[in-house]
């Protein structure tokens, strides 16, 4: 066996045809054209290098570097305006906080064409979830802006993402923020919400929208910026005395005795857990504030017998009960068993962040803070066009992880022919994929898409 690298007609990612096609249609160049003005020496053309920036990451790039891979063999065949990896790092460095918010501008808008063209949000116009997180991601070297050592002790940058999911569709990222690593996670969150929920509505969330978030955005902003956005909130209530003694008025004839279909596992206690009991009682929060600001509404408790074996000799009962709580604020109109599971849900934005990670947030390649500000908004375009891509292609890969749709879509090899003024992608016979592939190149490039205006 030898090899040779002489096949100027080969591509590794002959998908990203289909996607970038996709991209096209909901005419990403245009917004980016229009939205995105950099006057500074190096600044031109930004749609092609922010398309550059962006095709790469779909096709797996998590580095500056790593955008080589978009010219190699046919690659220049297949795409224009590929710009080479020194250029787009440059170009990065020249953004400023005001063109990140301009390339934030391009993200809500495009992300409102692929949910009228795609059915990236199926049910959004009954109920959608907007859940808010924070994540770290971790830097190396010296030369970073930015960076600390925040809640998790990773010395990093922290990432603020807002994802949008209904019932029946996979999380997409509606907003995102960078900020300094050792922040607070509340800190902008408010103003980063409301802005989701406005991206929410162009995406066609007019239905019943619930804000969903862990107990580091328990404040009153946060649930003032749902409330003018027209949603409902449940957000994990941190244990302050005003909560714990709440939990402690409750009688032990109001608890409701539920069982997980699934067992979930316990990392505090490191066993797995499979019932638990629910009550719920009324609660008016925030109270030190002034009085129109004091929240009253449900405040939905889950209680799990703790247990410890390691401590208790072979043979020996408890004493008495003792219970490990979790309070969840809402004012959700569900009943007390559904809205406590519509909150447990809220663990779905990990995925995403997973998926991230896996990807183009696995670097923040940038010396220069507001170039990784932009380098994050890029991978949730880059994300959306994923997911997007992956709601034509079929039923599994509508909710599979992006590495997945990359892996089985995406990065399919394939040999260009040229015949009739037309290109023709040979891709490999009985690729297990085929039939999807096949569907998202047709459903992408030539079934007509609804309007995205």
């Amino acid at each position: 066996m030898s090899v040779r690298f002489d096949d100027p007609n080969l591509v590794s990612c002959a998908g990203l045809g289909a996607v970038l096609g996709l991209a096209a249609r909901c005419r990403l160049s245009t917004l980016l054209a229009d939205h995105v003005q950099i006057s500074a020496k190096g600044g031109v053309n930004p749609a092609a290098k922010i398309g550059s920036l962006i095709a790469g990451m779909v096709a797996g790039a998590d580095s500056i570097e790593d955008m080589d891979l978009l010219r190699h063999g046919g690659m220049g065949r297949l795409f224009d305006q590929v710009r080479a990896p020194s250029t787009l790092g440059t170009f990065l460095r020249l953004f400023t906080f005001g063109h990140v918010r301009q390339l934030d501008a391009v993200a809500s808008r495009l992300l409102a064409r692929l949910a009228a063209a795609t059915p990236i949000l199926g049910g959004a116009d009954q109920v959608a979830f907007l859940d808010i997180d924070d994540t770290v991601a971790p830097t190396y070297g010296y030369a970073k802006q930015g960076t600390g050592r925040g809640y998790s002790g990773v010395k990093g940058l922290n990432a603020l993402i807002a994802t949008l999911s209904t019932p029946i569709s996979a999380p997409v990222i509606a907003a995102t923020r960078l900020r300094k690593g050792a922040t607070n996670s509340v800190r902008g969150a408010a103003t980063l919400l409301a802005e989701a929920l406005g991206t929410a509505a162009r995406a066609g969330a007019t239905g019943l929208v619930i804000v969903r978030a862990d107990s580091a955005f328990y404040s009153y902003p946060i649930i003032a910026a749902a409330r003018r956005g027209g949603a409902r909130f449940s957000i994990t209530a941190r244990h302050t005395k005003a909560v714990t003694s709440a939990i402690a008025a409750i009688g032990e004839d109001r608890w409701t005795p539920i069982r997980y279909p699934n067992a979930i596992f316990d990392d505090e206690q490191q066993r797995w857990i499979s019932d638990a009991e629910v009550a719920e009682i009324s609660f008016t929060a925030f109270t030190s504030r002034r009085k129109r600001e004091h929240v009253t509404a449900r405040l939905i408790v889950r209680r799990v017998r703790r247990l410890n074996p390691i401590s208790v000799p072979a043979g020996q009962g408890e004493m008495f009960a003792v219970y490990r709580y979790h309070a969840v604020f809402t004012d959700s109109t569900e009943s007390m068993l559904t809205a406590e599971a519509t909150h447990r849900d809220h663990a779905i934005i990990e995925q995403v962040n997973a998926d991230l990670k896996d990807s183009a947030l696995a670097h923040l390649p940038s010396g220069v803070f507001t170039a990784n500000a932009a380098w994050l908004v890029c991978a949730a375009i880059a994300h959306n066009l994923t997911r997007a891509a992956g709601t034509l292609a079929s039923t599994f890969h509508a909710r599979a992880r992006t590495a997945t749709i990359r892996a089985q879509l995406i990065n399919t090899p394939a040999r260009i022919a040229r015949s009739a003024h037309q290109l023709t992608l040979h891709l490999p016979r009985h690729w297990p994929w085929e039939l999807a592939l096949d569907v998202l190149f047709r459903r992408a490039l030539h079934d007509p898409l609804p309007a995205t205006t």
